[in-house]
C-alpha cells in the first residue's frame, strides 16, 4: 500500500468540515463513475487541510479506491518535529486494500531510497519532483518487468527515477508515459491523486496534472485533489492555475472554526462537553485555527485543567504563546525592513500601503513587497493589509519597549489626522496612548464621541468621553455628553454625573436640556417622583427665563421638557393626576419637530387613558407620527402606538412599532427594541395573532436575560403570560409571572393592572375562580386609583362579569356590566361597543340575551379583536343552544372554533368544540400540534433545524441570539408535539411550510452581522 498524510490523534471527521467533506465525497463518487474530477482546497497554515485530506482518504479506502498522496516542500516525516495537530494513529495505509496488480505488495511503503513518503525534500521545484513523490512508492525503476509499465508507460521512467534528468527526454513522451501509467493504475479500480501544499509543486508536475485531467475528463475514474495556501506565492503559479482550471475544478476554501466546532473539538480531546462560554473564549483566543486549538486543548488535558474559567484563561495563554512562537519564527526569517512594515501594520491596523510605508520609514514599493512577503509567511491576511488576528498583532508588538510603542502610536495618530481620516478611526488610536492626551487629540475624541452617539453606539461614545475628561476634567460640555451616553447604558452611573452637571450649569438652555436627561434617567431607575419634581421646576424656570416671545429653539426645548414631564408623570398613580391637569391646559403641537412629536404622543396616551374620545386620541397620536422614520433617541412612534392600538387603529400602531424595532436593530438599542417587542406582542394579542404575540414575548424575555439594559424589565414576563393563557398554558403563564415581584409594581399605572389581569386569567385557567375574581377586582381598583377610565385598557370588568356569572352572582355581574357600558360607549370603537354588549348579554338570559349576544357578535366582527369575536360567537352559540335552536347554535359554535384556532387561542377553541359536540356537531379536537400554529420565525427555525443546522448557525442565519433560537425551538416542539430535532422531519411537511397571514410580522432582535449578541 502507498503512503498517506501525516497521522494525527483523532479518528473522527474534522469538526466543522462536514460540508467540505460531503462535497469531496460527492466529487469522489462522481469520479468513481468515470467522470474525472479536480478539487482545490485552500486555507492558511494550520486550518486543517491535511486533516480533511485524511478524512477523504478514509472514505476512498472504504470504496476500494487506489490512492497516491504526496506533500510538496515538507520535511521528511522522520526528520520533522511533530505538529500540534499531528498524533493520529500510525500505520495508516496510503493505497487501499489489495496492493498493485502484478504482485506489487500491499503493506506500508516508505518509498525507494531517496524518496520521502511525507514530502519532497531538496526543493519542490526540481522537475517532476511532485510526480516522483506520488509514484515513488510503486518502486518503478525499470530494472524489472512490471505490468504498470505496459503500453508506453515506460516512457514515464525518466520522471520517476531518483536523480534522473527527465528534461533530457522529449517532454511529450514523458507526459504520455505518465498518462499511460495513470491509465494502467485505473485498469481495475478508480484512482485518487492527492497533492498537499501544491503551492510548492514544480511546474513540470503541475503541467502533467493539467495534461492528465484534460484527457481524463469524460472517461476515466480519476479524482485529483490539490491543497494549497492561497496567501503563499506558488513556485509555478501559471501551471497551478492551468491545472485548476475553473471549468473543471471545485474550489473548497477552509475558514476558521466557529464556536460550535471548537466546542466539538474540545469534547473530543478533553472527553467531556464544554460550556458555550468556554468554547467562545477558546475560539477567540485561537482565531478559529484548528492547529492552535488542538495544541491548547491537548496541553490543558495534559495539565489536568478543567474547561472552566481558569481553563479558558490558561487556553488563551497557550494560544497566545503558540501564536507568538510562530510569529517570531516567521518574522525571524525576514529582513529588518519587512519586520518594520509588520510593526507598522500592527500599530495602524488595516490601512493603505503608503501610510504603512510612512510609519515604517520605507518606500511605498518596499511596503507592498513586505506585505507580499508577510502574506506568504501567513502573518498578513490574504488580499488585505492587516495582520491575521489579534494574537499575531500582540506578538509583533511584544519586542517593543513602552516608549517605542508610544512614539509609534503618536506618529500613527498624526499620520491619520493629516490624512483626514474619520474621527472615530483616529480616536481608537488615541485611546491606546498612555496618560492624558494633548488638547487637539481631546477635540478629536469629542468629535468621535458625537458621531458614535449619533449612530447609537453609546458605550463607544462613553469610552471616548472618559478619555476627554482625563485630559480636561473641568470640561462641562464633555461631562454633559458623558452623562447622556451613560444614561443609555448605565443609568446608575449616569445619575450622579447628571446631578453634578445640573448643579454646575448656569446657562438656562443647557440646564433645561440636562434636566430633560435627568428626568429620563430617573425614569429608567424608577425614581418617578424625583423626576417629576425636577422637571416641573425646570419647566417653570425655563418659562420664566424665555418669556412669551421665545424663539423656535426655546420652544423646542420647552416641548422637550414638557414631553419628558408627561412621560414621567404618567408612570405612577401619585403623579398622573397632576400631569393630566397640565396636559389639559396644553395646546396640541403640530408635530413638526422631534420634541413636538414626543409631546403629542404623550398627550395622546393621557387622552386614551381618560377614555372619553377615541377620535381626539387618534388625532394626537398621528401628530406624533408625522416624521417618515423613527428618530434615534426619540420615542414618539413607540408612545403613539399604544393609544392607536386602543383606538383600533392597528395598522398604524404596528407600522409605528416596526419603525421602532428597525431603529433598535440599526442602533443596537436593546432596551428600545425589547420594549417595542412587548408593545407589539400586546397589539398582536389584541388582534388575535396569538402565536406571533408569543414569539415576540419570548424574544423579549430572552433579551431580559442577555442584555444588561433590560434585566429589570417586568413587562416581557407579563405579556408572555397574557398570551400563554389564551394558548391553553395557564401553568406556564404562572411560571412567567413568578419572575415578577408584585411589590415592585405597586402604584404603577401601566404594569400593575397588566400583571393583575394576567394573573387573574391564569388563576381562572387553573380552576381557582375565587382567586381569579379577587385579582380582577384588585386590577379594577388599581385602574380606578390612577383615574384610568378607558373601557378597553385592561378590560378587567368583562372578565369579572363572566366570572361572577359563572359563580351564580348574576346581580353583581349585571351591575358591573351596566356601570361600564357608559365608558365603553364614550370610547365608541367597535371593540368597546362589542365588549359592552357582550357583558350585558352574559348577564341576560332568554331571548333578550340572544339579541344582546347577536349585537356583540356584529360589533366585534367589525373590529380587529378576533379572539373577542370568537368568544362572542361561542357565547351566542351557547345562548342559542339553551334556547333550543341547535342548528343555529352549531353554526355559531363552529365559527367560534374556526376563529379561535386561526388565532391560536387553544383554550377557547377547545371550549367551543365542546359546546359544538353538545349541540350535535362534529369537529376534530383542537391541539397545538399543527404547523399552521407556527409563527413565521418558528417556521424558519424549524426548517433550518430539520436541515441539520446547529442553534448557532440558525442564529447567524436569522440575525438573532442563540437563546432566541432555543426559545423558538421549544415552542416548535410543543406545538408539533415532538421531543427533539430528530422528530422534526416527520412532524413537518416535506415542502416549505406556508407563510402566516400578512399583517402578523415577527422581528427578532439581533446585531448587524457581525451585532444580535
Amino acid at each position: 500500500m502507498l503512503h498517506r498524510p501525516p497521522a494525527g490523534g483523532l479518528t473522527e471527521p474534522p469538526p466543522g468540515r462536514g460540508g467540505e467533506l460531503a462535497a469531496l465525497a460527492a466529487r469522489a463518487a462522481s469520479a468513481r463513475t468515470g467522470h474525472a474530477q479536480a478539487v482545490l482546497i485552500g486555507g492558511p497554515s494550520g486550518i486543517g487541510k491535511t486533516r480533511l485530506l485524511r478524512a477523504l482518504l478514509d472514505d476512498q479506502a472504504a470504496h476500494g479506491v487506489r490512492t497516491l498522496y504526496a506533500a510538496c516542500g515538507r520535511e521528511p516525516a522522520a526528520h520533522r518535529a511533530p505538529s500540534a495537530y499531528d498524533g493520529l494513529p500510525d500505520g495508516i495505509p496510503g493505497e487501499m486494500p489489495g496492493g498493485i496488480p502484478g504482485g506489487i505488495p500491499g503493506g506500508i511503503s516508505a518509498g525507494a531510497p531517496g524518496d520521502t513518503p511525507a514530502g519532497i525534500p531538496g526543493g519542490a521545484a526540481a522537475p517532476y519532483g511532485a510526480v516522483r513523490a506520488l509514484f515513488g512508492p510503486l518502486g518503478l525503476t525499470g530494472t524489472g518487468p512490471s505490468p504498470l509499465l505496459r503500453g508506453g508507460a515506460h516512457h514515464a521512467l525518466p520522471a520517476l527515477a531518483p536523480g534522473a534528468d527527465a528534461t533530457a527526454t522529449l517532454p511529450h513522451q514523458v507526459l504520455h508515459g505518465l498518462y499511460r501509467l495513470a491509465g494502467n493504475l485505473m485498469a481495475d479500480r478508480p484512482l485518487t491523486l492527492v497533492l498537499d501544499d501544491a503551492h510548492h509543486a514544480d511546474e513540470h508536475s503541475l503541467r502533467w496534472l493539467d495534461f492528465l485531467l484534460r484527457r481524463a475528463e469524460h472517461h476515466l475514474p480519476l479524482l485529483v485533489v490539490l491543497a494549497h495556501r492561497p496567501e503563499a506565492e506558488p513556485v509555478a503559479g501559471a501551471a497551478l492555475a492551468a491545472a485548476c482550471a475553473p471549468h473543471r475544478t471545485t474550489l473548497l476554501p477552509l475558514g476558521p472554526l466557529g464556536e460550535a466546532e471548537a466546542a466539538e473539538l474540545a469534547r473530543r480531546i478533553l472527553g467531556t462537553p464544554v460550556a458555550p462560554a468556554f468554547a467562545a473564549h477558546l475560539t477567540k483566543a485561537a482565531g478559529g485555527n484548528p492547529r492552535t486549538l488542538t495544541h491548547a486543548l491537548r496541553t490543558l488535558r495534559a495539565e489536568g485543567a478543567a474547561p472552566d474559567e481558569h481553563g479558558a484563561r490558561r487556553a488563551a495563554e497557550l494560544c497566545a504563546a503558540m501564536t507568538a512562537r510562530t510569529t517570531r519564527r516567521r518574522l525571524g526569517h525576514q529582513p529588518g525592513w519587512v519586520r518594520d512594515v509588520a510593526t507598522a501594520v500592527a500599530v495602524l491596523g488595516e490601512d493603505e500601503p503608503r501610510r504603512v510605508a510612512a510609519l515604517a520609514g520605507v518606500t511605498t514599493a518596499l511596503a507592498e513587497d513586505a506585505l507580499t512577503a508577510l502574506r506568504r509567511a501567513g502573518l498578513v491576511a490574504p488580499g488585505r493589509a492587516a495582520l491575521t488576528d489579534a494574537a499575531t498583532r500582540a506578538a509583533v508588538l511584544a519586542p517593543l519597549t513602552e516608549p517605542e510603542l508610544t512614539a509609534l502610536r503618536t506618529r500613527a495618530v498624526l499620520l491619520l489626522s493629516d490624512a483626514g481620516r474619520p474621527a472615530e478611526d483616529i480616536a481608537e488610536h488615541v485611546l491606546r496612548l498612555p496618560g492624558p492626551v494633548p488638547p487637539w487629540m481631546a477635540a478629536t475624541l469629542r468629535d468621535a464621541a458625537a458621531r458614535a452617539a449619533a449612530r447609537g453606539a453609546h458605550k463607544t461614545a462613553a469610552r471616548y468621553l472618559h478619555a476627554v475628561l482625563r485630559a480636561e476634567p473641568d470640561d462641562l460640555s464633555a461631562r454633559t455628553e458623558l452623562a447622556r451616553a451613560l444614561a443609555e447604558i448605565n443609568p446608575e452611573e449616569a445619575l450622579p454625573l447628571i446631578e453634578e452637571t445640573l448643579a454646575l450649569r448656569t446657562d438656562p438652555r443647557t440646564k433645561a436640556a440636562v434636566a430633560a436627561q435627568y428626568g429620563l434617567t430617573c425614569l429608567a431607575l424608577r425614581r418617578v417622583p424625583t423626576a417629576v419634581r425636577v422637571l416641573d421646576e425646570a419647566v417653570a424656570a425655563f418659562a420664566a427665563e424665555t418669556g412669551p416671545d421665545a424663539g423656535p429653539a426655546d420652544r423646542e426645548l420647552t416641548a422637550l421638557l414638557e414631553s419628558v414631564l408627561l412621560l414621567a408623570g404618567t408612570v405612577r398613580r401619585e403623579t398622573i393626576a397632576a400631569v393630566r391637569e397640565r396636559a389639559a391646559r396644553m395646546a396640541l403641537p403640530h408635530g413638526d419637530t422631534p420634541a413636538q412629536r414626543q409631546k403629542a404622543a404623550m398627550m395622546s396616551i393621557l387622552t386614551a387613558l381618560d377614555g372619553r374620545s377615541a377620535a381626539r386620541t387618534v388625532l394626537q397620536a398621528r401628530r406624533a407620527l408625522r416624521s417618515p422614520a423613527a428618530e434615534p433617541g426619540g420615542w414618539a412612534a413607540f408612545a403613539a402606538a399604544f393609544p392607536l392600538a386602543l383606538a383600533d387603529e392597528v395598522d398604524d400602531a404596528l407600522g409605528a412599532l416596526d419603525r421602532v424595532l428597525t431603529q433598535g436593530q440599526e442602533y443596537g438599542e436593546a432596551r428600545v427594541y425589547t420594549l417595542a417587542l412587548v408593545a407589539r406582542s400586546l397589539v398582536l394579542h389584541g388582534i388575535g395573532a396569538i402565536p406571533d404575540a408569543l414569539a415576540d414575548a419570548r424574544t423579549a424575555v430572552g433579551l431580559t436575560a442577555e442584555e444588561d439594559q433590560c434585566t429589570e424589565l417586568t413587562m416581557p414576563h407579563i405579556v408572555l403570560a397574557t398570551s400563554l393563557v389564551d394558548h391553553a398554558e395557564p401553568r406556564r403563564a404562572e411560571e412567567a409571572l413568578a419572575r415578577v415581584e408584585p411589590g415592585d409594581l405597586d402604584g404603577h399605572v401601566l404594569e400593575q393592572p397588566a400583571y393583575l389581569l394576567a394573573r387573574a386569567r391564569a388563576r381562572r385557567g387553573l380552576g381557582d375562580h375565587e382567586g381569579a375574581l379577587a385579582l380582577l377586582f384588585a386590577c379594577g381598583d388599581a385602574l380606578a386609583a390612577a383615574g384610568v377610565a378607558n373601557a378597553v385598557f385592561h378590560p378587567w370588568w368583562v372578565h369579572a362579569v363572566r366570572q361572577l356569572t359563572a359563580l351564580g352572582r348574576t346581580g353583581e355581574a349585571r351591575d358591573i356590566a351596566e356601570r361600564w357600558t357608559g365608558p365603553a360607549r364614550s370610547w365608541g370603537t367597535p371593540r368597546a361597543l362589542g365588549l359592552a354588549a357582550h357583558a350585558l348579554a352574559v348577564t341576560t338570559p332568554g331571548p333578550e340575551g340572544v339579541v344582546l349576544h347577536t349585537q356583540a357578535v356584529e360589533w366585534l366582527a367589525g373590529s380587529p379583536a378576533r379572539v373577542e369575536h370568537a368568544r362572542a360567537e361561542y357565547h351566542l352559540g351557547r345562548a342559542l343552544l339553551a334556547a333550543g335552536d341547535q342548528p343555529a347554535a352549531r353554526e355559531h359554535l363552529r365559527t367560534a372554533v374556526g376563529l379561535a384556532r386561526q388565532c391560536g387561542a387553544l383554550a377557547l377553541a377547545e371550549a367551543a368544540r365542546g359546546g359544538l359536540v353538545t349541540a350535535g356537531g362534529r369537529m376534530r379536537k383542537a391541539t397545538g400540534c399543527r404547523t399552521d400554529l407556527l409563527t413565521r420565525t418558528e417556521r424558519k427555525v424549524a426548517a433550518l433545524a430539520r436541515a441539520g443546522a446547529s442553534n448557532r448557525e440558525i442564529a447567524e442565519a436569522l440575525f438573532v441570539t442563540v437563546r432566541t433560537v432555543e426559545m423558538h425551538l421549544t415552542g416548535v416542539y410543543r406545538k408539533l408535539g415532538v421531543g427533539d430535532r430528530a422528530a422534526l422531519a416527520s412532524a413537518l411537511p416535506p415542502e416549505a411550510p406556508p407563510e402566516p397571514p400578512a399583517g402578523m410580522p415577527t422581528v427578532a432582535y439581533g446585531r448587524p452581522a457581525r451585532a444580535a449578541r
